[in-house]
């Protein structure tokens, strides 16, 4: 059985490192021979997620530079495992001495001093950092680039909810190009500018926002997804939740379904192009656990980011009284411009696993 740092059964992402440590890294096995791939092609991912690039997210000033340290040979994947590391470079631990026994509201001090008997490293939060997204992306991009030579299959994700602030039109494949031309990685020109305003107003105040992060994934053949307990809904919905920060998951119609009537959220089938489609997509393309041809539609929430600057009350665990605390250091106002990338490597790595069970890729390309 994996352990709690890996996921996938046929293509398997194991992550390793600490916010703070030496490095953070990622080992990729079971990716098929002959894919060409270079750090070029999973630089780009990590450089829409790294931190430092404006002001609306946390000041750490981390390159992100990945190298590439086995399973790559003449620019061909080789079908062992790929290894890739990170090398830290800008942590500044001090900012977390404070914390040795302080519990931050929000985050996973305590739990985590409790499950490892305060073996655990603190700093940054340790292991239950957003900074190890990284290494999902490091998988991701490569999963993402496989998936796209093999069947075609891409997955484009983008902010659509920052706090109440929310897309007023539907997203179609126009607006892919507008994602990354603003800094909340909203397609949508003037509401980027709306949710970039309450950020910074977030953070002047010293609080933080949630929000919520959709996914398309489109040209998805038939067929994947392995019921009961591995089918695609629930790996998909496993691997969000890898994510720290996120707190809910939807497909298609979602909760917004189960207000409807099933003659409403039904999706009636016609033909297209001599292919068999259905007229809506509440089903967000997974019925039964399996994809069933059409796009899939995805909705990830995230909870505003725990880290603030305004005190706040708690409680000491050496003294086993209460205090107060101001969390000090770099952090997110709001994690959610961060995240499409991330929710892009998962939801490839997730797919690209199911394909590869099914045999829709083959183990030497």
């Amino acid at each position: 059985m994996l352990s709690g740092s890996s996921i996938g059964q046929r293509l398997v992402l194991t992550s390793f490192g600490e916010s703070h440590g030496k490095s953070i890294g990622a080992v990729l096995d079971g990716c098929p021979a002959g894919l060409e791939i270079d750090e070029k092609d999973i630089q780009k991912m990590l450089d829409q997620r790294k931190p430092g690039q404006n002001l609306i997210s946390t000041q750490r000033k981390e390159g992100d530079v990945v190298e590439i340290i086995s399973g790559v040979f003449r620019g061909h994947t080789t079908g062992a495992p790929i290894t890739m590391v990170i090398w830290n470079s800008d942590q500044k631990s001090k900012d977390y001495e404070n914390l040795k026994t302080k519990l931050r509201p929000g985050h996973s001090d305590y739990p985590a001093m409790m499950k490892y008997n305060q073996y655990n490293d603190h700093r940054g939060g340790g292991r239950f950092s957003g900074r190890l997204t990284a290494t999902h992306v490091m998988g991701g991009a490569i999963a993402r680039k496989l998936l796209k030579v093999t069947l075609g299959i891409e997955t484009n994700s983008y902010t659509s909810q920052i706090g109440k602030i929310k897309m007023e039109r539907q997203f179609n494949e126009k607006m892919i190009s507008s994602i990354y031309k603003n800094e909340v990685r909203c397609p949508e020109t003037k509401t980027a500018k709306m949710m970039r305003a309450s950020i910074l107003d977030a953070r002047k105040k010293g609080d933080s926002l949630g929000g919520i992060i959709e996914s398309i994934t489109t040209n998805v053949p038939v067929g994947l997804g392995e019921p009961i307990f591995s089918s695609l809904e629930s790996d998909l919905s496993k691997a969000m939740f890898s994510i720290p920060s996120v707190k809910g998951v939807e497909f298609g119609s979602g909760f917004k379904g189960s207000e409807m009537y099933g003659s409403e959220n039904n999706d009636l089938y016609t033909i297209k192009r001599g292919k068999i489609v259905t007229k809506t997509n509440n089903s967000g393309g997974i019925l039964g656990g399996i994809s069933n041809g059409m796009p899939i539609t995805m909705r990830v929430a995230f909870k505003p980011a725990s880290s603030i600057s305004q005190k706040q009350s708690t409680v000491d665990i050496k003294t086993k009284k209460e205090t107060t605390l101001q969390v000090k250091g770099r952090h997110d106002p709001c994690v959610v411009p961060r995240a499409p990338p991330v929710v892009d490597s998962l939801v490839a790595l997730t797919i690209a696993d199911h394909a590869l069970i099914s045999g829709q890729i083959k183990p030497v390309l």
